[in-house]
């Protein structure tokens, strides 16, 4: 079976829970307390969406602000990339309209944007409202979901979605060159090694 290969990256603030959606999508586990990432950390997943299969290369970038000059090397190429913020934190909020005016102005036209409110199992703590978010996620052509790593709720439907945006797309308009370095969309035959991980401080 055809295997289209996915680089997605995760952005947002340091503490939103991008480890933690990482996490649950691919072991389906949640951990009460998970070290911050250097850098970026890379997991793979692979998903069947609409008949497609999809293997996930994900990088999960870190959100200290110490390291985001080093987020032009993970998003670059990528097909597709999840800004996260957290529900409860009206100032991670702010922080994912400065990486969609980043990403449209630096990424690649075709990529596929999603906006992902975490933390939803703590809505009496909620300081961003769900229209707010959509109204922002519509005028900037992205998917829009609330989440819970904690809870497990969306976070599949997430990737999902993602999925049924890229095979919406023609694919050919999305394969890079081929003297290019960056994984975007590629096609290959094989079977995944579920939830490869490393830490890249470079």
């Amino acid at each position: 079976m055809a295997v289209i290969e996915i680089k997605l990256c995760l952005l947002g603030d340091s503490g939103v829970g991008k480890s933690s959606i990482v996490h649950r999508f691919v072991y389906d586990s949640f951990r009460p307390y998970m070290e911050n990432t250097i850098g970026a950390a890379f997991l793979t997943k692979t998903m069947i969406v609409e008949g497609r299969t999809y293997k996930f290369q994900i990088w999960d970038t870190a959100g200290q602000e110490k390291y985001r000059a080093l987020a032009p090397m993970y998003y670059r190429g990528a097909a597709a990339a999840i800004i996260v913020y957290d529900i409860t934190r009206e100032s991670s909020f702010h922080a994912v309209k400065l990486w969609l005016a980043e990403l449209k102005r630096h990424a690649s036209p075709n990529i596929v944007l999603a906006i992902a409110g975490n933390k939803n199992d703590l809505e009496d703590l909620r300081e961003v409202s769900y229209q707010e978010a959509q109204d922002c996620a519509k005028s900037h052509g992205a998917i829009m979901i609330e989440t819970s790593a904690k809870s497990a709720i969306n976070v599949a439907s997430l990737f999902v979605e993602i999925g049924r945006r890229l095979s919406n797309l023609d694919m050919t308009m999305s394969l890079p060159s081929s003297n290019s370095n960056a994984l975007n969309v590629n096609q290959r035959t094989g079977q995944d090694v579920k939830g490869r991980r490393k830490c890249c401080g470079f």
